[in-house]
């Protein structure tokens, strides 16, 4: 089992990857979590440029989504929305429709942000994204607010706000597995 962790931050101490690297710290030690780093590499979407081969940045992000069962993204908000290059990832990811990487892959949004409000904005945008990308979005959130006082060490500060979280791994990775299930059958 692998869930991919995607930060909707560029910034080198982002918060939102601090988030992440909390997220893969409460999961069972069988489930392989893997922080997709190249975020910052994949080109503005132009559908000229979404042709064999497609950019490099895109390519990757693709194969990454391609290779997990299930995908976490954490996300700043930024003017009460996505950041910019967070929804960019996800156009090239939507793409080509309706057969893309995100099509019935799980998904969770979780966020961070240094504001009282822990990206709740963000977060919703971001399912409805999703949602119309084809990917089975994980109806949960996970607003951090204060996000500079929001950790302690790997874990969160508020207990509650930790419990909150493995509990959505936890959802993630089972819903992870209803997808798994079925593919095995079928191959037995």
């Amino acid at each position: 089992m692998r869930v991919l962790g995607i930060s909707g931050s560029l910034r080198r101490g982002s918060h939102n990857t601090r988030l992440l690297r909390t997220a893969a710290e409460v999961l069972h030690p069988s489930v392989e979590f893997v922080l997709f780093e190249g975020l910052k590499h994949v080109p503005p979407y132009d559908e000229d440029d979404d042709r064999d081969p497609v950019p490099e940045g895109a390519r990757r992000l693709r194969e990454a989504i391609a290779e997990a069962d299930a995908v976490l993204i954490a996300t700043p908000e930024y003017n009460s929305s996505l950041p910019g290059q967070l929804k960019n990832a996800l156009d090239w990811a939507s793409r080509p429709f309706p057969d893309n990487v995100l099509r019935n892959k799980p998904v969770a949004v979780i966020g961070a942000s240094t504001g009282m409000f822990g990206a709740v904005w963000a977060q919703a945008e971001a399912r409805k994204v999703l949602g119309a990308t084809g990917a089975r979005v994980v109806d949960v959130e996970l607003p951090v607010a204060g996000a500079e006082e929001a950790f302690d060490g790997d874990r969160l500060a508020d207990e509650e706000l930790h419990r909150r979280l493995a509990e959505i791994m936890a959802e993630l990775v089972s819903e992870a597995e209803r997808s798994v299930r079925p593919q095995l059958v079928a191959a037995a």
